[in-house]
């Protein structure tokens, strides 16, 4: 975890996986950088939150995988659910439910899956397919933590890569593309 930047009740906090996604966005707003994965997510931004320290919003920037042929491009997430927590058997495990939907905005969007896998392999990518459009490692954690401190949150994702087979080297070949395309849509954005 690392803190760029001092964090305003004025200004959005920016969070950001990793470095090379961040490499575009300059010194206009604080980012945090989490690491990789749910847990690494959600602690950084707890541990931020914990001090006091309280953003007038939260927008978490990153990559995505494609979920869908022909996907591209930078996205704002209307909903955010997790792939590798089974909700239903814990469901009838417990009577509780544990990992529900995180609804960031109502209408039209695309729908975020997020877990702990990097998506690279067709099977999986299929599965995911069925109940999501893009997938990350950090979102829901960052959404959920969020919204659990009563911070305003928004996902905003730039596709990398299609999730399945070689995402990985499609990855590493994309990533500073989508960071300066990130850095753009912040520029343009009203934060």
């Amino acid at each position: 975890m690392r803190l760029l930047g001092t964090i305003s009740p004025t200004r959005p906090l920016l969070v950001v996986a990793v470095e090379e996604e961040a490499a575009h966005l300059g010194d206009a707003l604080p980012v945090l950088l989490t690491g990789i994965g749910k847990v690494n997510a959600a602690s950084a931004l707890a541990t931020v939150l914990a001090r006091g320290d309280r953003p007038a919003g939260i927008v978490n920037l990153g990559t995505a995988g494609a979920l869908r042929p022909g996907l591209a491009g930078t996205h704002e997430i209307a909903t955010v659910i997790q792939h590798d927590l089974d909700t239903a058997v814990l469901h009838q495990l417990t009577g509780r439910t544990y990992g529900a939907p995180v609804t960031l905005h109502e209408g039209p969007g695309l729908t975020l899956a997020t877990g702990d896998l990097f998506v690279s392999d067709e099977d999986a990518r299929e599965r995911l397919a069925r109940s999501a459009d893009l997938v990350d490692m950090e979102g829901y954690a960052v959404a959920t933590v969020a919204q659990r401190a009563g911070v305003p949150v928004r996902l905003v994702k730039h596709v990398s890569d299609e999730a399945g087979a070689g995402a990985d080297r499609t990855w590493r070949e994309a990533v500073d593309g989508c960071a300066k395309l990130l850095a753009e849509w912040v520029a343009d954005a009203d934060l």
